[in-house]
């Protein structure tokens, strides 16, 4: 089993580059059928889906745009359990199809927030399309249209998603070894 460091804990490799590849381009060509007739704003929720968001994009094949916030909930391994936002929106959501693409989607708090804010600017139409989520830790429950994997309440870095800064930039994803 490939394992890795990372400041002073091991993981272990948890979803190999291809499975989430293909996973990717599954997701990208259903949203592409089910907007067909739209022009949806995709959104990507900086830091962590910066990579996820990167790969849909390159699939989907209807007329879109793309935008990113940045919002933080995260310390070391442990959510803060309160959302700051950092970066905002400069794109008009009025009156549009608004995609958010997520990295991970676990407490649900990140995402109770984002719909909060971006109802406010009355959009049409908002969507969830999140890589992966954690349903044992969902407090806030949530409709996400276009997931591409279930997983258990564990740590985990590689494809966007960080321990303190680090693994962000790995192109599989890994679990925090017991």
């Amino acid at each position: 089993m490939k394992t890795i460091k990372l400041h002073d804990k091991e993981f272990e490799l948890y979803i190999p580059s291809y499975t989430i590849q293909n996973k990717v381009q599954v997701l990208a060509e259903k949203i592409s059928e089910d907007m067909n007739s739209k022009t949806p704003l995709f959104i990507g929720v900086l830091n962590g889906a910066f990579l996820f968001c990167a790969d849909l994009f390159k699939h989907i094949t209807i007329k879109c745009e793309i935008s990113f916030i940045k919002v933080s909930s995260y310390h070391g391994t442990n959510s803060e359990g309160k959302v700051k936002s950092l970066i905002g929106l400069n794109e008009t959501v009025n009156d549009r199809d608004v995609i958010f693409v997520e990295d991970i989607i676990d407490s649900g708090i990140t995402a109770q927030f984002l719909n909060a804010e971006i109802n406010q600017f009355h959009p049409k139409s908002v969507t969830w399309a999140s890589l992966l989520l954690k349903p044992e830790s969902l407090i806030h429950p949530l409709k996400i249209s276009y997931l591409g994997f279930e997983i258990p309440n564990d740590f985990i870095v590689g494809y966007g998603m960080d321990y303190n800064g680090l693994g962000r930039n790995l192109q599989d994803i890994y679990v925090l070894k017991n």
